[in-house]
């Protein structure tokens, strides 16, 4: 399974961004998929998350401000970012969870993306 992420870049703060992944390869199904986060100096966080059935889980610091989003016919995923602070400048990675492909485990794998770079400046 390949991850290809785009949609970062230099934002103002109160600005907007949104990011998307694609997933390509055999894949017969994704459980989870998901966007972290790593600032320099710190660790990789989970900024939100998204099931097959639409349930979504946030990181407190961005509730209210991130929508995540997922069309699964596609396999893609999308992270809309409103309300960007300084604090939110990382490289921003998408992640699937438990995905299956043809001939592959049925339990599946986790598989990531590269990262892309968010900038926001003050």
């Amino acid at each position: 399974v390949q991850l290809q992420a785009s949609g970062g870049g230099l934002v103002q703060a109160g600005g907007s961004l949104r990011l998307s992944c694609a997933a390509s390869g055999s894949i017969v199904s994704i459980n989870v998929m998901g966007w972290y986060r790593q600032a320099p100096g710190k660790q990789r966080e989970l900024v939100a998350s998204i099931t097959t059935g639409g349930s979504t889980n946030y990181a407190d610091s961005v509730k209210g401000r991130f929508t995540i989003s997922r069309d699964n016919a596609k396999n893609t995923v999308y992270l809309q970012m409103n309300s960007l602070k300084p604090e939110d400048t990382a490289v921003y990675y998408c992640a699937v969870h438990r995905a299956r492909i043809m001939g592959g485990d049925l339990y599946g794998m986790d598989y990531w993306g590269k990262g892309t770079l968010v900038t926001v400046s003050s």
